[in-house]
């Protein structure tokens, strides 16, 4: 570890900590943490990222994106539904698949926009 990242005395505020417990406990920390964990495999963030820039896709559509079958497409679409990041619809023997509300979008669009900013401070830094 570097020097700066270790204290050198022990101080707890208990106030403070106490407090983040209490609010650490009254959430859904094991919800929340399912959302990152499915939005972490690099297929369903390309699902996800997809359905960003379109309103909803067909199964076939998402497979031919993402360079899989449409059985694994379909796989990641229902596992992304049962988390309540995504829904569908039938039409006939499609199942079209939109993502479920505004926050799921602006979680991806931040996730990205964050990225972009990263990566330009990384490259100005490497100059």
């Amino acid at each position: 570890m570097k020097e700066q990242d270790v204290c050198e005395i022990t101080c707890v505020e208990s106030e403070k900590t106490t407090r983040i417990q209490q609010h650490l406990q009254n959430r859904s920390i094991v919800e929340v943490t399912k959302i990152f964990k499915a939005l972490a495999d690099e297929t369903r963030m390309k699902i996800a990222f997809a359905l960003t820039l379109e309103e909803e896709l067909c199964v076939c559509d998402v497979a031919n994106i993402v360079g899989a079958t449409t059985a694994t497409a379909s796989h990641h679409l229902r596992h992304l539904k049962g988390l309540g990041l995504a829904k569908y619809r039938k039409e006939g023997k499609l199942v079209y698949y939109s993502l479920d509300d505004g926050h799921v979008k602006q979680l991806i669009h931040i996730a990205f926009a964050h990225q972009e900013e990263v990566a330009g401070r990384e490259s100005i830094s490497v100059k």
